[in-house]
């Protein structure tokens, strides 16, 4: 689980029966909302929430190592790579503890929107300045564009 060590946010995750498809695996789907799950964790650090911006997803994807099933509790990381002026990529990294490994990998690309006229806003000064601290606590140096 040292991987997660330089993960700003680490999301803790049960995996349900239901999270399951008919191939007896956690379905891939479910793999994004581990993600999500572990997204709004690291924004409500950031107190994103309480701004007059909005986040929208503008890409997002996963690569599977391996299958995951029921009953298993995921580590979600998640952390932002990549600061530009009206967005920001985060990247997570999932580990089973059933098989002790990372199971899966993704990024997001995450656009800052203005809450009232629904167009693309600047990232605010102090959420920047919440980011780069937030990574600096693990050692992380993130890209700043």
């Amino acid at each position: 689980m040292n991987e997660l060590s330089v993960y700003s946010v680490v999301h803790k995750q049960s995996v349900a029966w239901g999270d399951m498809d008919a191939f007896g695996h956690v379905n891939n789907v479910q793999y994004y909302r581990y993600m999500e799950s572990a997204r709004i964790a690291y924004l409500m650090a950031l107190n994103i929430f309480e701004q007059d911006i909005l986040t929208v997803v503008a890409s997002s994807q996963c690569k599977y190592l391996s299958p995951v099933f029921y009953p298993d509790v995921l580590h979600v990381g998640a952390r932002i790579e990549e600061v530009r002026n009206s967005a920001f990529r985060m990247q997570y990294v999932l580990w089973s503890e059933q098989q002790k490994q990372i199971i899966a990998t993704g990024d997001a690309v995450m656009v800052c929107v203005d809450k009232a006229s629904a167009k693309k806003s600047n990232i605010p000064e102090n959420i920047k300045e919440k980011i780069i601290q937030l990574e600096k606590n693990v050692g992380h140096d993130l890209m700043l564009g």
